[in-house]
């Protein structure tokens, strides 16, 4: 799942867009009131935002999110750029609760005019209202040519883009130990089958630890991290079509690719002389917090832990996160090292009011502008784009670096966290539960079943 749709997660570029804008594009926005709904043909060129002062002075751009204190302080930083060009004020509103307020804002008429929605299935939703704006021809240009077809499918409805992406995260990442991979002779696995084959010697040279360590623990949440480990060994084992397919209910979700995937997951985090580093026997990862699931590999009590990139701010002030590091992250390899599956998530950036102010603010966000401005601005690390065009260099943590790098991989294929997509009773329901279930003791089939059978019939 997403971080930031349940426990706030954790998505390239330079240069000023600074052409002269001409008289007709000048002229040519849309109604400065008006909220919901489609939008009026506007061949205004919103790239140029830049040049907009005189239209744009004076006004005002809300902003409604799940991101709060601390993450909102360079996503406020990050916006000066755009102020000090046009003139308009953004107003920054956070909310722990977004994904349950936003829809009922919608029914009581007071929608934001941008919402950062971290959810493709929330984006339906909204778009269901009625209320949100489809895309300008600025933001769909720049879309396509920043950030690509994938993407472009998830911020989308019936084919009809509505919202641009914003952040981004990998979750195809394994968490290690440089230092005592070097000091036991191990190597990075590139394959699937090189994977298992560490885990097994792992598992036989030290028996005082265990090669992996997990928690699925989360509070009301409990059972995501599960789901993360499914959906990443489906795209590696049966291939992104059949990955659509399943999110999309067109295959069952028991499927016996499903099955196949699963049993994969098994053969890891239900073997008890795999699992579960410092923490007790299989049944203690359904307790054990996402937090603490890595922090045993600090006391080489486990060796791998399977985390996206986020995971980064979960250790202890005072590691040192990087490739010579206390710990690093390796990419969780495929089924053969010529192809590269990536799991991930992010925000979109939907729109309420049809006015040229938050056209001009939409433009910005999907720029590599902001994308590079949004590095600078992220001190501390722990953010990423999947903007083609974000400049690694302006990242500051090394495996924020590593991830703008796999994200921007032309061989990479990137498939947007599968429980985000599904009905929220299924990926926000029984799949959680279900996966806690599993890693207590249920078996593989009867997981599945379970699952299968609480898909809504419409």
């Amino acid at each position: 799942m997403a971080l930031n749709s349940k426990r706030r997660a954790a998505a390239v570029l330079t240069g000023i867009v600074a052409v002269s804008l001409s008289a007709a594009a000048c002229g040519g926005g849309s109604s400065d009131s008006g909220s919901g709904g489609t939008a009026a043909e506007d061949t205004t060129d919103y790239s140029k935002w830049c040049d907009m002062k005189s239209e744009l002075q004076g006004k005002t751009v809300s902003i409604y999110t799940s991101i709060v204190t601390p993450e909102d302080a360079p996503h406020k930083a990050s916006y000066k750029e755009f102020e000090d060009c046009t003139g308009v004020t953004i107003k920054y509103e956070g909310d722990k609760d977004f994904e349950k307020n936003l829809p009922q804002r919608a029914q009581s008429g007071n929608l934001p005019d941008v919402a950062f929605v971290p959810q493709p299935g929330l984006l339906q939703t909204m778009v269901d209202t009625g209320k949100a704006i489809p895309a300008s021809k600025t933001v769909s240009d720049e879309v396509d040519k920043y950030f690509g077809a994938d993407w472009r499918k998830y911020g989308s409805v019936d084919d009809e883009l509505y919202a641009a992406p914003l952040g981004a995260n990998v979750k195809s990442y394994v968490w290690y130990s440089p230092k005592k991979f070097t000091e036991k002779g191990y190597k990075v696995p590139t394959t699937w089958a090189e994977l298992m084959d560490l885990t097994a010697k792992i598992a036989t040279d030290d028996p005082a630890a265990k090669p992996w360590c997990a928690g699925f623990g989360s509070g009301t949440a409990t059972g995501w991290p599960g789901t993360d480990w499914l959906e990443d060994v489906l795209l590696r084992t049966a291939g992104k079509d059949t990955y659509d397919q399943w999110v999309a209910h067109k295959i069952p979700f028991n499927d016996p690719k499903v099955v196949e995937a699963l049993g994969k997951v098994a053969a890891i985090l239900k073997d008890p002389k795999y699992v579960n580093g410092g923490f007790g026997d299989v049944s203690s990862i359904a307790t054990t917090t996402f937090q603490d699931g890595g922090q045993p590999i600090l006391q080489s009590k486990c060796y791998m832990h399977r985390q996206a990139s986020f995971y980064a701010s979960n250790w202890p002030d005072g590691t040192k996160v990087a490739e010579d590091g206390d710990v690093w992250a390796f990419y969780l390899p495929a089924v053969d090292s010529s192809s590269k599956p990536v799991l991930g998530g992010g925000e979109f950036v939907a729109t309420f009011r049809d006015a040229p102010e938050v056209k001009a603010f939409a433009a910005f966000l999907a720029s590599p502008d902001w994308a590079n401005a949004k590095a600078k601005a992220t001190t501390g690390g722990g953010w990423v784009s999947a903007n083609k065009e974000l400049d690694p260099a302006n990242l500051v943590s090394p495996i924020d670096q590593q991830s703008a790098k796999i994200l921007q991989d032309p061989a990479a294929v990137f498939r947007f966290d599968g429980s985000d997509m599904m009905p929220s009773a299924v990926g926000a329901g029984t799949f959680w539960s279900e996966m806690t279930n599993w890693v207590k003791g249920q078996d593989d089939k009867t997981t599945l079943d379970n699952i299968e059978k609480s898909w809504p019939a419409s």
